[in-house]
């Protein structure tokens, strides 16, 4: 038996990072992934009491997975973490910085090994309504969904060529980052789900813009057909908060592939647990 957390999108709340914390130290798994959307973004950096999401990463975030590691010794599990859409890539560096300590392995576009498992890390999303567009990219092509705003728009934390925003896509991302990789026994963790599964169902029904319907599922095509094309182990995904809610249901399969989401749009630390040898045994608790 592997045991292994997931958690995504805990968008700076301390509550639900003391859960996790706690539900480590208690039941110790081998691995715990971290989906992105991790820290406060915006007016919530300001409500969360932090005056700047550096400050939250050093008092919440490193010192917690510091206090963890010091207490469990040996039994402190490898954990693999990416950041998501709604955080700034300008912070990027703090967490590369951190795994000179021993806290965690940050993976965006990066493979590593676990237990004989390919882990491969991936944050970007398609383009998506909001402004900040540090972790964006087209999908397969430069088509933008309506009511979406294209990467090279809005605003960035972090500065990126124009034309390798709008030449880049995450078809040819993901082409790039598995190149030779064995992806048989592999698990992959993105913020974005793949297309018209259980986990990219957004609350967008009814809705129009200029009397085109939008489409309700808003995840990755390029995902979707990779996961189809070479069928890793596991996939795990966040992102879309209200989709297991309007779904039902937090877990999909594609072909051999197990999906899962730790998105929630309560207010509850959504922990999904499974077991990395036998993934068909998992579960997901709202604590």
């Amino acid at each position: 038996m592997i045991q292994c957390f997931f958690v995504s999108d805990l968008h700076g709340k301390i509550d639900r990072y003391k859960k996790l914390f706690h539900s480590i130290e208690a039941e110790k798994p081998q691995a715990v992934f971290l989906g992105g959307d991790l820290l406060p973004s915006g007016l919530k950096s300001i409500t969360s009491g932090f005056k700047s999401n550096e400050e939250f990463i050093n008092k919440v975030l490193i010192s917690g997975f510091l206090d963890l590691k010091n207490a469990l010794g040996q039994e402190f599990p490898r954990v693999f973490l990416i950041l998501g859409n709604d955080d700034g890539k300008a912070e990027e560096d703090i967490f590369i910085e951190a795994q000179k300590i021993g806290i965690w392995e940050y993976i965006h576009n990066k493979m590593t090994i676990f237990k004989s498992h390919n882990i491969y890390g991936y944050s970007y999303v398609p383009p998506t309504p909001f402004l900040l567009k540090d972790w964006e990219r087209y999908d397969v092509s430069r088509y933008v969904d309506p009511g979406c705003v294209p990467p090279e728009e809005g605003y960035r934390t972090f500065p990126e060529k124009k034309d390798d925003i709008i030449y880049s896509t995450i078809q040819e991302d993901l082409n790039k980052l598995v190149a030779g990789g064995d992806l048989n026994k592999a698990l992959f963790l993105f913020h974005t789900p793949p297309y018209k599964t259980n986990l990219d169902r957004a609350a967008l029904d009814g809705k129009m813009i200029e009397h085109v319907p939008l489409d309700v599922h808003v995840g990755s095509i390029a995902v979707q057909r990779f996961l189809e094309a070479n069928q890793p182990l596991l996939s795990l995904h966040g992102h879309i908060h209200e989709s297991a809610r309007i779904t039902g249901s937090w877990e999909d399969k594609i072909g051999s592939t197990f999906l899962f989401t730790a998105a929630h749009d309560g207010p509850e630390l959504a922990l999904v647990r499974f077991d990395l040898a036998r993934p068909e045994v998992h579960s997901r608790e709202l604590i």
